[in-house]
């Protein structure tokens, strides 16, 4: 069955067979040609129900789906009857199909009557929306990832790609291997993995980017880099590079702290080459002048003409699969639908469409404020779809805490274990991946089927399906008759070409009359779609027009902060991100063991004299610290971090560690003009974390421990494993642990060293290994231990030991499709595999979807060094 990943916005075509939980890539989908990450290529594997929400609740118990959708419709009804309808709020995901999308749209602003549907696509790609509507005059991505190969320079700026969109890396990586005159410059303050395919890399102060391209712009215009022929195209020239003429290369380099050499080259290659793409993500957007950073990036390639051509544009890479398909339906608080705002012209069009006189008339609550006025008591209900706010917004402590103080919160799911589900009054199994059937929209405005295939578990329904059941309870039946998604579909696509005339540029009203088995029949295409476009548009603006009414574009003075050092109390600034194997909170990732190989813990990415200043080694434990609160993990140090600078990941949850919600340290300080936070830059301070001993510790059962300075989860096959540290006497720590009532230990102890095993009724239970530091144990060895009998007393006595009898530890995940481990790549690279291609032959690592291929290199380099 063709469909598509539910993972990053690269928008990847999948196969997959869903009866021996195998995924491929779908080598005819336009997006991928067959690659797949490693995330991808586990699909087969997120597919059991072992954390699925397989059936309504409401305060914790289980009820009929009538009841919940009942009691959820009535809640709705009353705090509208009782405090207006700007008292209720939505909150949806870029994991909802466009098609759940626009019903839940349709219902918050068509028929409630109030803008306050947000979602967390707010998060990641708002800066985005402002900077291409107020410079092309709509929301719409000029470029396509077939630029990819057809460039002469490509520009990573805040993206780490080799990691956050992995498929569309490996396009650059062979598009270089092709055309090795093909020059890559990354702007990125860390040295990530995505460096190591590039000609240039400019490690930035954080936050200066947009005195880079503002410089970039002014020098153009000094050293005839302006594009002649585009000016007659352009708009509000003169007065922007006025303002961008205070940024000459000394002023820009001191701004950025870079040397002038370095940004030279980079404006340089910007001028002279013919075909220019910048590929951005959320080390653009994800900061409080997001909107300005988004606009001085457009501004270079407007002035430069290097748009609506081949290999050319400002191409902002979505961070999740749909996060396009929600601006499309009006997903966003600030939009109301299909591209329409809320002049009143649009309100009455959109109105006479919906057939409601009920419209909102100015925008909602954007997802910061929509929580705070939550925690003021002005949001009474709340209905939260497929996302984990309670983890993933700033704030995330006060956004917990605002929650649980809400009347009314209806969360719709998949899974029965996030933070936010815990807050919820009424809970609503929704349909997973492969149990639903829709669209999506990738990062190249191509549209995409999902489509089921497999039968849904419990009594999970499609988001769509639900809203809809809700929305006939409140009384508007005859508008959310919807008895099949294409019917949603062709609803939305009539409405992006109702009165359109050419006036916006979303239009897919040549998929409006679609019939039910054309709609399954979809193949991806980029929109435009239409009378003049009916195969899709892969390019815009190669004419020359754009979507202001004169159809011009128009260039924008960005502001440009002062720089502000961090405060003498808390002297380092945190960056957050993602890593390669994991998925936003991981309610999928997170209990796919071979995805827990690469990195299995929270961690803090410091450079060594940070690390050293600090007391820290690699390996220790430490407590980072802001002025909302606090966190916990393990240390890493890279030459390649800033100095003064840390990264942790943003995917850890309670449900997976003690303290390692990152974004509860984060301030809601946001972008003024796209409502952004700034999630990339806070002002933390750290300490090392002291404890008597640390420890691994294996369960069959998740049973979260207690009485810990930390502790960190892992499932590994039929068993939990927790990293484990804290005081006192740890063999005692784990007896006084609940549910120990009928276990008989085994036990070894050797000075500050306790390693037990418990046994009920002849089954391994537990088994526990701990000393000062964390202890060497074979890994693979003893979460094996948990699937079979072991019978005999040597293998209970290597059990016991931790080590499997002339057993070798792999060392640290590198390769996760393959579980590589560091050891094997080490030996081999001993042995004289010096190249990536010489240890795929050998190990098979880096052979499948490449994420790894940096790491090799790097470890190829160390031993070079070392020798």
């Amino acid at each position: 069955m063709k469909t598509t990943c539910p993972y990053c916005g690269v928008g990847c075509g999948v196969e997959i067979d869903a009866q021996e939980r195998r995924a491929r890539g779908d080598s005819l989908h336009p997006a991928n040609g067959g690659r797949l990450c490693v995330k991808g290529a586990s699909l087969g594997e997120t597919l059991g129900a072992e954390t699925r929400l397989l059936w309504p609740q409401i305060g914790g118990q289980r009820v009929t789906m009538d009841a919940a959708l009942d009691y959820a419709a009535a809640g709705l009804r009353e705090t509208i009857a009782r405090h207006g309808p700007r008292a209720v709020a939505f909150y949806a995901s870029g994991q909802l199909l466009t098609e759940d999308y626009y019903v839940a749209n349709k219902l918050m602003k068509g028929f409630i009557g109030a803008g306050n549907i947000d979602t967390n696509s707010r998060l990641c790609m708002a800066s985005a929306v402002v900077g291409y509507k107020r410079a092309l005059g709509a929301d719409a991505v000029p470029c396509c990832y077939d630029d990819i190969e057809q460039a002469d320079l490509v520009v990573l700026v805040g993206s780490n790609i080799a990691w956050a969109h992995p498929v569309a890396w490996q396009r650059l990586v062979q598009a270089k291997q092709q055309r090795p005159d093909l020059e890559v410059v990354v702007i990125d303050p860390r040295r990530t993995a995505s460096c190591e395919l590039a000609d240039l890399h400019l490690p930035l102060r954080p936050g200066s980017d947009a005195a880079l391209f503002t410089g970039l712009l002014h020098w153009l215009a000094a050293h005839r880099g302006i594009d002649n022929a585009m000016l007659a195209h352009l708009n509000n020239v003169d007065a922007t590079l006025a303002a961008s003429a205070a940024w000459d290369l000394a002023a820009v380099a001191d701004a950025c702290q870079l040397e002038k050499t370095d940004i030279l080259a980079f404006w340089q290659r910007f001028a002279t080459r013919s075909r220019v793409l910048t590929l951005w993500c959320m080390g653009i957007n994800q900061s409080q002048t997001g909107s300005d950073n988004t606009s001085a990036i457009i501004n270079a390639h407007l002035l430069s003409g290097k748009i609506g051509r081949p290999g050319c544009g400002p191409f902002s890479l979505t961070g999740q699969p749909n996060a396009m398909g929600g601006r499309e339906v009006g997903g966003l608080a600030n939009q109301l639908a299909a591209h329409m705002g809320f002049s009143a012209e649009e309100v009455d069009r959109v109105g006479r469409f919906w057939g409601s006189s009920s419209v909102a008339r100015e925008p909602g609550l954007m997802a910061v404020e929509m929580f705070r006025a939550m925690a003021r008591g002005e949001i009474k209900a709340v209905w939260i779809m497929g996302t984990n706010p309670a983890v993933s917004m700033p704030e995330g402590n006060l956004v917990a805490r605002a929650l649980k103080s809400c009347p009314l919160v209806i969360v719709s799911e998949v899974s029965n274990a996030t933070d936010t589900s815990a807050c919820a009054h009424v809970l609503l199994p929704a349909q997973g991946w492969g149990e639903k059937s829709g669209t999506v929209t990738n990062s190249e405005r191509c549209i995409s089927r999902q489509r089921r295939f497999i039968d849904p578990v419990g009594e999970a329904k499609p988001d769509w399906w639900l809203l809809a059941q809700v929305a006939r309870r409140l009384g508007y039946g005859d508008a959310f008759g919807w008895q099949h998604p294409h019917e949603v579909f062709t609803e939305h696509a009539a409405l992006s070409g109702f009165e359109n005339a050419g006036r916006r540029a979303f239009d897919i009203s040549g998929l409006a009359n679609l019939s039910q088995a054309e709609y399954d029949q979809l193949l991806p295409v980029q929109w435009p779609v239409n009378a003049a476009a009916p195969r899709g548009t892969q390019r815009l603006f190669s004419d020359g027009h754009f979507y202001h009414g004169d159809g011009k574009a128009r260039l924008l003075p960005v502001a440009i902060p002062a720089y502000s050092a961090p405060a003498p109390h808390y002297p380092l600034v945190m960056n957050t991100g993602r890593i390669r194997d994991q998925w936003h909170t991981m309610t999928r990732t997170g209990n796919v063991p071979r995805l827990m190989q690469h990195f299995d813990e929270p961690f803090v990415v410091l450079h060594p004299q940070d690390a050293a200043a600090h007391g820290l080694c690699a390996g220790d434990l430490t407590r980072v610290q802001s002025a909302l609160g606090w966190w916990c993990g393990r240390v890493i140090t890279d030459d390649g971090q800033r100095p003064g600078q840390i990264f942790i990941p943003m995917h850890w949850t309670r449900q997976f560690s003690a303290q390692a919600c990152v974004d509860g340290l984060v301030a809601a300080r946001c972008c003024p003009l796209s409502g952004q936070p700034a999630l990339k830059q806070t002002d933390v301070r750290l300490q090392p974390l002291r404890v008597d001993w640390q420890g691994w510790l294996w369960q069959r059962e998740r049973r979260d421990p207690t009485l810990l300075d930390y502790w960190s989860r892992a499932p590994q096959g039929q068993v939990q494993r927790y990293v484990v540290a804290g005081q006192g006497n740890a063999a005692a720590w784990l007896k006084q642990q609940p549910g120990m009532d009928g276990v008989e230990w085994q036990q070894a102890e050797a000075g500050d060293r306790a390693h037990l095993l418990g046994w009920r009724r002849g089954v391994l239970e537990y088994a526990f290994y701990a000393a000062p530091s964390l202890p060497d144990v074979d890994q693979a060895f003893i979460a094996q231990a948990f699937a079979v009998q072991l019978t005999g007393a040597r293998q209970r006595h290597a059990l016991l030991g931790g080590k499997a009898i002339r057993a070798e530890s792999p060392g640290r995940t590198i390769c996760s499709c393959f579980s590589v481990g560091e050891r094997a790549i080490d030996k081999a690279i001993a042995q004289g595999c010096r190249t990536p291609a010489a240890l795929g032959a050998a190990l098979k690592c880096g052979t499948n979807c490449g994420s790894c291929i940096p790491e090799l290199k790097q470890l190829i380099a160390l031993h070079c060094v070392e020798q």
